[in-house]
């Protein structure tokens, strides 16, 4: 349920924000939401305008979007990571886009006119929805695509966080792009346990996002979006203007960090956090950077 502005501020100043290094008045305050790649990515940000000779605050894992932009629009931060699908949907309510430039040059005007909010060059990645399945489950109902799956939704069970049900892009969008998509079941699945539950067959299905560390599992299938419905969702630095005002070498640094980053690199940072080796964001993003002498 989307959070009313009111209640958004009200819970920002109950819970002060927590900070994880010190930081002077003149400091660049980096923030990021509550999930893995998030907090790569915050760390990302804060070690390249670090390695750029700025000093930097970290607020990271505030919480929701509606946290992250409230937060950006006090000043308690400067800047966070941001996905262009979910400012559409969820900041700007509007309709999702697929076209990626279309989708980041809607974001970008509207978050300056609206806000004076500047989004930074976005990256090749794109954390999509997706639906994803085991091999033994793709091969014995032959599924490849959308379009497959819409067809024997019917004898399977999809596993799902429960706003997907109800999203523009979810579950709705769904049923009218390709037709079908009647599931013979439908479980809510906790988003970092839905691996699991796929795995111990408790779901043949799941909703998974396309950066996802445990999707290069060699056991697992991500379904083709075949009539294309799921919007695009590139991510970028989305900065207060004053704070680009105030120190210059921001964009410089940051835009040589997201060149870097496509859906590939992204799923091997997130599966160094999520997956057996359970690394610290923190260093993660420290030998990424080291490796492309950014750190």
């Amino acid at each position: 349920m989307q959070l009313s502005r009111a209640r958004v501020l009200a819970l920002i100043a109950a819970a002060p924000l927590a900070v994880s290094c010190g930081g002077g008045g003149d400091a660049v305050k980096v923030g990021s939401k509550n999930f893995t790649e998030e907090l790569i990515l915050g760390e990302l940000y804060a070690q390249s305008l670090e390695h750029a000779g700025l000093h930097v605050t970290r607020k990271l894992n505030l919480g929701t979007t509606d946290i992250a932009m409230a937060a950006l629009n006090r000043g308690e931060i400067d800047l966070y990571p941001e996905y262009t699908g979910t400012a559409l949907l969820n900041v700007l309510h509007v309709a999702p886009e697929s076209d990626p430039k279309r989708a980041y040059q809607t974001v970008k005007s509207q978050y300056e006119s609206k806000f004076g909010l500047v989004w930074l060059d976005p990256a090749p990645m794109n954390d999509t929805q997706a639906l994803a399945t085991t091999r033994a489950v793709a091969g014995r109902f032959a599924l490849g695509k959308l379009s497959d799956l819409a067809a024997k939704a019917n004898e399977l069970r999809l596993g799902a966080v429960p706003e997907f049900l109800t999203r523009a892009d979810g579950l709705p969008g769904l049923q009218k792009r390709y037709g079908g998509f009647t599931f013979k079941q439908i479980k809510t699945v906790d988003n970092g346990l839905k691996y699991q539950a796929l795995e111990h067959g408790d779901v043949d299905v799941i909703i998974a996002f396309s950066t996802e560390g445990q999707l290069k599992a060699d056991s697992l299938v991500v379904l083709e979006d075949d009539k294309h419905l799921f919007p695009s969702y590139a991510v970028a630095p989305v900065v207060r203007k004053a704070a680009l005002d105030a120190n210059s070498g921001i964009a410089a640094a940051l835009n040589k960090v997201s060149p870097l980053l496509d859906n590939d690199v992204m799923q091997n940072l997130n599966l160094q956090v999520d997956g057996p080796q359970k690394r610290e964001p923190a260093d993660v993003a420290r030998d990424f950077l080291k490796q492309h002498g950014l750190a």
